[in-house]
């Protein structure tokens, strides 16, 4: 019986592994320009979002990644309120085949992380004294397999080849 635990131990040995190690808040500012002002002036708030991803290697199957958002919210010509963020988190992915090492780093490990900064960004605009904003869900699949056309496009205007994704 020893025998068979040691065999399933071996064959699990290289059995792909995906792992949260942490997940934390990497960054996070809130500023108000036009404050107090800004509190008085009336009108539909103009909300702009950026998302972004980056990910890099800490050791050896060990990997940092980090959702990066920065929303802009403006009335008329005045700015309420600028928030950039980043929410992190290491992952350990162990045997993972090479083609599917960067699609679970651009698409598997946001998707984890996502519901923290949205929840964080959430927060601090209402602690700002604003009505929160609660950005909607992405799809990090599609955002991925975009980005993948966009580089292939650009590469055959190019005549280069290889996949650019944030770092």
């Amino acid at each position: 019986m020893s025998e068979e635990n040691t065999e399933v131990a071996s064959e699990n040995s290289n059995a792909p592994s995906f792992q949260i190690q942490r997940v934390y808040l990497k960054d996070i500012s809130l500023e108000q320009p036009n404050a107090p002002q800004v509190f008085l002036v009336q009108g539909e708030p103009n909300v702009q979002i950026q998302i972004d991803i980056q990910f890099g290697q800490l050791q050896d199957g060990v990997y940092e990644v980090i959702v990066l958002g920065n929303i802009t919210t403006r009335v008329e010509d005045k700015v309420l309120f600028l928030i950039e963020a980043q929410q992190a988190g290491i992952f350990e992915l162990k045997n993972i085949p090479a083609e599917q090492l960067e699609p679970m780093l651009a698409i598997a490990c946001p998707n984890v992380l996502y519901p923290y900064l949205r929840a964080n960004i959430a927060d601090l605009i209402g602690r700002g004294g604003f009505q929160p904003i609660h950005l909607a869900e992405i799809n990090f699949h599609q955002l991925y397999e975009q980005r993948l056309n966009e580089v292939a496009t650009a590469s055959n205007a190019d005549q280069t080849s290889g996949i650019i994704l944030p770092n």
